[in-house]
């Protein structure tokens, strides 16, 4: 067989190679986005009340709990880690912020900061025993799970902790009829602004193609000289401040910090991450794909609780959503090897 030959028999391989490459970077780009218009495409058609001004801010208001905290989690699985205590650490941040303004009588910009901080430092905790100590993420966020939300119901005496209304009260309050043209409550637009800023970071900064590069060969961003230790620290502690957001935002929603709240929340927030794309092995994942998660979590809960589905029907059909995001994770592996 001579040089000729072999080309041609080799071309129409690469090129049918190239483009199954570039069809699965359109699936993984924009098949969150997809799932997201069948599923609310679905529900629509069991029930228009799905469609209302009222039920489309329902689902924006419950989906920005779970989205603010995705936006950190998105980055602790970018980088191959797992973060079991966001739950914990959004029930505690709800407790402190409604501590700080209700019992130290805290400006509600004070008690937000102090929030934030007491978040981040749970998540730098997390960072610290991870890399320090060479321990498993999932054990030592599975401890820190069970131990913050102990702290949590031990600061508020296993009470709820109610707050006089400030502003905080109107992130995720229903708009009243003078500001319907906002669309949404401006906790929705301060989670979509972070998610371009978090996009932006992770696409554009060397820190942020280092935890992608940790993600996807820790031993290589190792060799190539990226501080892998300092990128895990920074991870967890940007997922914990997140966390503290969310249980702002939780705060604001229900009107009062609840040491018992977002119980089970974590794997809410993983598996939006999951659906958006996000692949538990690291070194992929989107930001937006993580949001459009939430959102379509979301439009399950909503459409079921509409059309007076029992609890178990939703959560079979969230548990077949994030299944067949794995499997097509899973798949869309085997065609790029």
């Amino acid at each position: 067989m001579n040089i000729t030959e072999l080309f041609k028999k080799l071309a129409p391989a690469s090129h049918n190679n190239a483009t199954t490459v570039k069809r699965l970077g359109w699936l993984n780009r924009f098949g969150p986005l997809l799932a997201l218009l069948l599923v609310y495409g679905f529900f629509a058609l069991l029930n228009a009340r799905i469609v209302t001004f009222m039920a489309l801010e329902t689902i924006i208001q419950q989906s920005v709990i779970v989205g603010v905290a995705a936006l950190g989690m998105t980055m602790v699985i970018i980088s191959a880690g797992i973060d079991l205590s966001a739950g914990s650490i959004i029930a505690m941040s709800s407790v402190v912020v409604a501590l700080l303004i209700q019992s130290l009588g805290l400006s509600p910009i004070l008690a937000v900061l102090g929030c934030l901080l007491v978040a981040a430092m749970l998540g730098f905790i997390n960072g610290m025993l991870i890399t320090r100590l060479r321990m498993v993420p999932f054990i030592v966020t599975l401890g820190m799970m069970l131990a913050v939300r102990g702290f949590a119901k031990g600061l508020a005496r296993g009470m709820p902790v109610n707050v006089e209304p400030t502003w905080l009260n109107e992130l995720l309050a229903t708009l009243p009829p003078d500001q319907k043209w906002l669309l949404i409550p401006p906790g929705g637009w301060l989670m979509l602004f972070l998610a371009v800023i978090i996009a932006g970071f992770l696409r554009y900064t060397p820190l942020g193609r280092h935890i992608y590069a940790v993600g996807s060969n820790e031993q290589t961003a190792r060799l190539c000289g990226v501080d892998v230790e300092r990128v895990k620290q920074f991870v967890y502690a940007a997922a914990g401040a997140f966390a503290g957001l969310a249980g702002i935002m939780l705060t604001s929603y229900q009107e009062q910090g609840d040491p018992t709240g977002a119980v089970g929340m974590e794997l809410d927030i993983i598996a939006a991450v999951v659906i958006g794309g996000g692949s538990l092995s690291g070194g992929e994942g989107s930001i937006l794909g993580s949001l459009v998660g939430a959102i379509i979590m979301t439009v399950i809960r909503t459409g079921s609780q509409l059309n007076g589905w029992p609890t178990w029907v939703t959560q079979v059909v969230t548990g077949v959503v994030i299944i067949i995001a794995v499997v097509v994770d899973r798949l869309r592996h085997r065609h790029l090897a």
